[in-house]
């Protein structure tokens, strides 16, 4: 599986972005799509997840704000992010579980997303 992100940049509090990652390759093999975000001297923490049924799971700091999508049909999960905080800013990395069908668990190279007036 290989993993395109797209959608990181610069924003203002308050603002919005809207990450995607496209999935390619052996992407029968994913059961779970996720974003996890890191900041330097911090452990690399779960965002968002949505499973292939479309199941969606959200880290607390970022419930009713930021919203998990999946169109099955391109392999591209999206992440809307609304109501931005300095704190949201981080790397964000996509990450294609596939252990359970596959063994096999790929990530993306990140994108960072800085919010900053």
């Amino acid at each position: 599986v290989r993993l395109e992100e797209s959608g990181g940049g610069l924003v203002q509090p308050g603002g919005s972005l809207t990450l995607s990652c496209a999935a390619s390759g052996r992407t029968g093999c994913i059961s779970t799509m996720n974003w996890y975000r890191q900041t330097p001297g911090k452990e690399r923490e779960l965002v968002a997840a949505v499973t292939f049924g479309g199941t969606t799971n959200y880290a607390d700091s970022v419930k009713g704000r930021f919203t998990i999508s999946r169109d099955s049909g391109k392999n591209t999960v999206y992440l809307q992010m609304n109501g931005l905080k300095s704190e949201d800013t981080a790397v964000y990395y996509c990450n294609a579980d596939g252990r359970a069908k596959c063994g096999i668990n790929t990530w993306g190279s990140g994108t960072l997303v800085t919010v900053s007036s």
